[in-house]
């Protein structure tokens, strides 16, 4: 038998073919990943006017409404607290989603203007696309995040502090597992849009009640049951929760309650003083007046850091399938 004959037989034996088609596939899998994700980056840094309008809108929020919401976020029993360090962590969430999910946007641009066709027609397989541009997307908006994270430094927010560098570290990892969720999002969407027009308005009638119901405004406290609903099946409720528990952990929120109403919690928690009142004073619900005591006390953190991270990874894992699924779907 010939040595090349045997040399054959020996590679079939062994794998070899299989392992080489493997292994090529695996690269020009990375390879499309790499180059989608390249490009994402190098069109977002370089497009200047898109990284100074993400960064000053959050910042036009955190004063306009940080100023105008003090007063009754002191009514509603934050004290001394400054609203705008609540507010700051809901904003930096913000920024996450809009960066994040309009980061898809570039998939219908494409489309126009026929980038998408050639990509879709490479060799590269057409998740190593999708998986491009979720991360991609989620780069960009987590380099949005850390620049906006820089304000947790000044002292009308957390201050300069080895505390305040500590909880940014710990924040990272919750900004990159709510980036590649919301992207993977918008990827999802974007994969079977259109229309270039048709984009924005969809995303949207999407991000508006996520924005709102995820509590980066306003505590979630008190709310009818149907909203209170809506707020638990909103993921980014667990993302804005996770980031305010870590950020303001340490800060006493509650502290120098202005409002009146709290000074009777003690009175209202002591069964002996109750009983001797309502001889007096039958008439009062005291039931009632002790649950509006009890809404008062404003709650950084309304679920566990693990039922966060949980319910954020989970959400990430589904939009990252449905996401490839749609982009495999592409014609």
């Amino acid at each position: 038998m010939s040595a090349q004959k045997e040399e054959a037989i020996d590679m079939v034996s062994t794998g070899a073919p299989v392992r080489t088609k493997y292994r090529t596939n695996l690269h020009r899998g990375l390879t499309g990943i790499y180059v989608i994700w390249s490009r994402e980056v190098k069109r977002f840094w370089r497009d200047t006017p898109r990284r100074i309008g993400a960064f000053v809108q959050p910042i036009i929020y955190l004063a306009l409404l940080g100023v105008g919401m003090q007063s009754a976020f002191k009514v509603f029993g934050a004290g001394s607290t400054k609203y705008v360090v609540f507010m700051f962590p809901g904003i930096l969430g913000m920024t996450v989603l809009f960066t994040a999910v309009f980061s898809a946007i570039s998939i219908v641009w494409d489309r126009e203007f026929g980038f998408l066709k050639e990509v879709l027609v490479s060799p590269v397989p057409r998740s190593s696309v999708a998986l491009g541009k979720i991360v991609g997307g989620a780069t960009t908006a987590l380099i949005q995040a850390l620049i906006f994270m820089v304000l947790a430094f000044f002292p009308w927010f957390l201050g300069f502090s080895l505390s305040t560098f500590y909880k940014v570290l710990a924040l990272v990892p919750v900004l990159v597992v709510l980036a590649l969720g919301l992207t993977s999002l918008g990827v999802a969407i974007a994969a079977r849009m259109r229309s270039f027009e048709g984009f924005p308005i969809v995303m949207n009638f999407i991000l508006m009640p996520l924005f709102f119901l995820s509590g980066a405004f306003f505590p979630l406290q008190g709310l009818p049951g149907w909203m209170t609903f809506l707020t638990r099946i909103d993921p980014l409720t667990y993302g804005v929760d996770a980031l305010r528990g870590i950020a303001l952990r340490g800060i006493d929120i509650t502290a120098g309650m202005t409002s009146q109403l709290s000074n009777l919690a003690p009175i209202l928690q002591d069964p002996d003083i109750i009983n001797i009142v309502r001889t007096r004073y039958s008439h009062i619900d005291f039931s009632g007046l002790s649950s509006m005591t009890q809404q008062t006390a404003l709650q950084i953190q309304r679920f566990p850091i693990w039922l966060d991270v949980l319910v954020m990874l989970g959400f990430g894992i589904i939009m990252v399938l449905i996401a490839v699924w749609q982009f495999s779907r592409q014609e």
